[in-house]
């Protein structure tokens, strides 16, 4: 088949449209497919961005047991207030994510929590691989986002753990099927790519992406602890503030 005119150009783009696999992610047990905001599955090497607004709840999973998740949160309206691992791991007192484990900005307030995990191999320690940078920074420019803009990052399904002498351990994943799922506080600005890890440099597998609203989850209580319930109480400030601002 020529490309060489605008016709044989048309025709190969319409071939390779036809043969490409179109199987999106499978929707959670139960999950009503009209709250669905945004389904995606992510091919190893692949990334996804989306804005998210407040109260989305967001699915990761890795259905074939070898996905890394490598996740950066930024403030959709102010992208300059993004996700910040050094916080994230000191205000709850907790280096290893689980439920209840918020993701704080760089001023204190929650940008998602942690809400469902049946993985429990996850990473704050070394943050985002070359391919994995390299694919973050594609995924940025999309949202008018800067090469600058993309800081350190959680990893999902390989977990690391800290050894008695200060050595990073490499865990791996849970097997096929874990899910983790986070509740968005504000709207944020997503972004993942699914790559290598820089301490297993195993193939990545394919990374269900799934998101729906939820806004009546943001009245739960996720976790009792005082630090999140002090970030928490930060962020509903600022939203109300910012709200009130909008109709005054």
């Amino acid at each position: 088949m020529t490309t060489a005119n605008t016709t044989g150009a048309r025709d190969h783009a319409r071939s390779q449209a036809a043969a490409a696999d179109r199987n999106g992610p499978e929707l959670p047990t139960g999950l009503d497919a009209t709250k669905v905001t945004f389904a995606q599955r992510i091919p190893s090497g692949g990334y996804a961005n989306v804005v998210l607004a407040r109260g989305s709840r967001v699915r990761l999973s890795d259905p074939q047991g070898a996905a890394c998740a490598h996740l950066l949160l930024l403030r959709a309206e102010s992208p300059w207030e993004r996700l910040n691992v050094a916080d994230t791991v000191k205000v709850p007192w907790q280096a290893y994510l689980g439920v209840g484990h918020p993701l704080l900005s760089d001023q204190g307030r929650v940008l998602a929590t942690v809400v469902a995990d049946s993985s429990g191999q996850h990473d704050t320690l070394c943050g985002p691989s070359a391919v994995a940078r390299d694919r973050l920074r594609l995924s940025g420019v999309k949202q008018g986002l800067e090469p600058r803009d993309i800081g350190p990052t959680v990893s999902f399904f390989r977990g690391v753990r800290v050894e008695s002498d200060g050595a990073l351990t490499v865990t791996g994943g849970a097997g096929a099927g874990a899910a983790v799922e986070l509740l968005v506080h504000l709207p944020v600005t997503l972004l993942v790519a699914n790559a290598e890890h820089p301490l297993d440099p195993t193939p990545p597998t394919d990374l269900d992406l799934v998101v729906w609203s939820a806004p009546e989850e943001l009245t739960l209580a996720h976790s009792t602890d005082p630090e999140y319930l002090r970030a928490v109480e930060n962020t509903e400030q600022d939203w109300n503030a910012r709200t009130l601002e909008a109709f005054a």
